[in-house]
């Protein structure tokens, strides 16, 4: 009996003391429940220590986890993915549903909070943050741009050459999570017409305000010409991205100028889209303004943020941008 008894106490030992440190090996991460709650760094391999862990970083020790997450809950989506890699700690507590949930109801808000719960259950496994990397959105953080040129001649001189011209025109798109968007079709660089792109801008700046619609990887927008005879630029785009989650490509798919009637149009703050909407390529509603599908200036769009746009490639002069391919 004694023999047998003392032949069991150390092997019940050794497997308490596996126990204890395997409890530190293995970090208890459930994936749906934890979101930087107690997050502490694994012991060292053999490690048997119980004594908590604490955290040396200083902003850790001194900013309370419900300012982190007030600040976190500020930032934008492109911000949060950058923070996401400071540390272990901030990575997950952005996993936070919360977060995403709030950017992506304010992404496709034109889509309603209901139609988006839809989309979230049957498409998306009810994982915001998958939704927001997977579902394609119109980007509202800057602006799309194509860049155009074509070759010009040019008045001969001296009877000796024929002189040709590369005339070189950008066309700016600027949307906004309300549906709405600015239109301006212009020479000037980027950085030079990022000061006028918004609401306030004057008739001079040649800024036309729109309405678009989003349907799966789709868009149809729509601009109104203002003037003695009214025109629609009708607009459908294909959005795209380098990689996933970018949508910093669109592909202009048609582009179509029509006439409107004056009793169809009741200002230059009313939706046009919805007028339009289901009009043929070739229908226009005023025999003064035949329809008109354009076939020149059709290069895709290039997303630039707004923290890009002084030091955007789109600023350089013709000579130095002739190699530009759009991708």
């Amino acid at each position: 009996m004694a023999s047998d008894f003392a032949m069991s106490v150390p092997s019940d030992l050794e497997s308490a003391l596996r126990m204890k440190t395997m409890r530190f090996l293995v970090t208890h991460r459930p994936w749906l429940d934890l979101y930087g709650i107690n997050v502490r760094p694994v012991a060292p391999f053999g490690s048997a220590s119980s004594r908590p862990h604490v955290d040396h970083a200083l902003i850790h020790r001194t900013l309370p986890d419900e300012l982190l997450y007030e600040v976190f809950a500020r930032m934008t989506p492109y911000d949060l993915g950058r923070a996401s890699c400071v540390c272990r700690k901030w990575r997950y507590t952005i996993r936070n549903p919360v977060f995403w949930r709030n950017i992506c109801l304010k992404a496709w808000q034109v889509s309603g909070m209901v139609e988006n719960y839809k989309i979230l259950q049957s498409n998306y496994d009810g994982s915001w943050r998958k939704m927001w990397l997977l579902r394609p959105r119109v980007r509202t953080d800057g602006f799309y741009v194509s860049r155009n040129t074509y070759i010009r001649a040019g008045v001969a001189e001296w009877k000796v050459t024929n002189p040709v011209h590369l005339v070189c025109y950008f066309r700016y798109l600027k949307f906004f999570p309300s549906g709405r968007f600015l239109y301006k079709n212009s020479s000037q660089k980027i950085k030079e017409v990022a000061k006028c792109m918004n609401f306030r801008a004057s008739k001079a700046d040649c800024v036309f305000k729109g309405h678009y619609t989003l349907s799966d990887d789709k868009v149809e927008a729509a601009v109104l010409y203002p003037g003695l005879r009214p025109t629609v630029l009708r607009i459908r785009l294909r959005l795209r991205g380098t990689t996933a989650g970018a949508n910093n490509r669109m592909d202009l798919l048609s582009l179509v100028t029509s006439g409107v009637n004056d009793t169809e149009v009741g200002g230059p703050e009313e939706d046009i889209l919805g007028v339009v909407e289901g009009w043929e390529d070739d229908e226009t509603h005023n025999p003064d303004v035949p329809a008109v599908s354009h076939k020149r200036g059709m290069k895709p769009f290039v997303f630039v943020p707004f923290e890009e746009v002084e030091k955007s490639v789109l600023n350089l002069p013709v000579e130095k941008m002739d190699y530009y391919v759009s991708g």
